[in-house]
């Protein structure tokens, strides 16, 4: 069973977002994609200070299984990357929602949060790409 939790934003490309505050975001992977991944050996991070844009990949994340693209959810700049990443990328399969965060982000248009997709709408649309 997919963990999925309710304070959450979701994108179709299973990142979720949680909103820190007015202009600040926490970007990582769902729990969804972290099994789908498998054990999780590097993760590939922008740096603080880049400049992102929403539906494009940030970075990318390697498995034992395979590598995939981070695309980012918002718009905006890097203000923060979880470094503990660097030596213990596998936090993102233990805790995927908590330690195993991505990256924060300013965002540059709050109002993109409002097309992804709510706890209720994630679980249906990951339930229906499992049948």
């Amino acid at each position: 069973m997919t963990k999925v939790i309710a304070n959450l934003l979701y994108s179709k490309e299973h990142e979720w977002v949680l909103q820190l505050d007015e202009n600040r975001v926490r970007i990582g992977i769902s729990d969804f994609a972290q099994k789908q991944l498998g054990d999780i050996v590097f993760v590939e991070n922008p740096g603080v200070g880049d400049e992102v844009t929403a539906n494009e990949s940030i970075g990318s994340i390697e498995s034992v299984k395979t590598a995939s693209e981070i695309y980012t959810p918002v718009s905006g700049k890097v203000v923060r990357v979880n470094e503990e990443l660097d030596d213990a990328p596998e936090m993102i399969n233990d805790q995927p929602y908590e330690a195993g965060w991505l990256v924060e982000v300013e965002l540059l248009n709050s109002e993109e949060l409002q097309v992804l997709l709510n706890e209720d709408q994630y679980e249906t649309f990951v339930n229906e790409g499992e049948e």
